[in-house]
């Protein structure tokens, strides 16, 4: 089905990649990996291979270096906060109050970490943007 006009043809009212029955078995083959936490195939060639040895660790901050440096008035540690919170908040977020805040980093699956961090908001104030919420935090912001 095509769209026409204004109208907008709904997902299910398109062709698929898939018909509804294979749709199905590739959820059911998808079940055990998703509720085991790990791969539950048979043949070893088809796992994901892990990281090699020799290989460097994947971190956001790698060997203590940010690029272009650090702001004026920040340390290394604020702006990786920063950059954490920054993450998991979208600019549509704001402005909100602390539990619209909390509320959609759940919804965007934030670590619990950064959901707690949120959850030390003090109440009853409208935050217009991240660096409103990094100064309630108390974190150095740059000057």
């Amino acid at each position: 089905m095509t769209e026409s006009g204004e109208q907008f043809a709904g997902t299910s009212a398109r062709s698929t990649k898939h018909s509804p029955r294979i749709d199905e078995e590739l959820e059911h083959e998808m079940q055990g990996m998703l509720r085991s936490d790990r791969p539950t195939r048979a043949e070893e060639w088809r796992d994901v291979e892990p990281v090699a040895e020799g290989d460097p660790d994947i971190d956001i901050d790698p060997a203590g270096t940010l690029v272009g440096g650090t702001p004026v008035g920040m340390d290394a540690d604020a702006v990786v906060r920063r950059a954490e919170l920054a993450r998991w908040l979208d600019r549509a977020d704001f402005p909100s109050d602390g539990p619209a805040l909390v509320e959609a980093a759940r919804d965007h699956r934030a670590p619990d970490a950064v959901v707690a961090e949120l959850e030390r908001l003090p109440e009853g104030q409208t935050y217009e943007r991240i660096g409103d919420v990094v100064r309630a935090l108390g974190y150095p912001t740059e000057t």
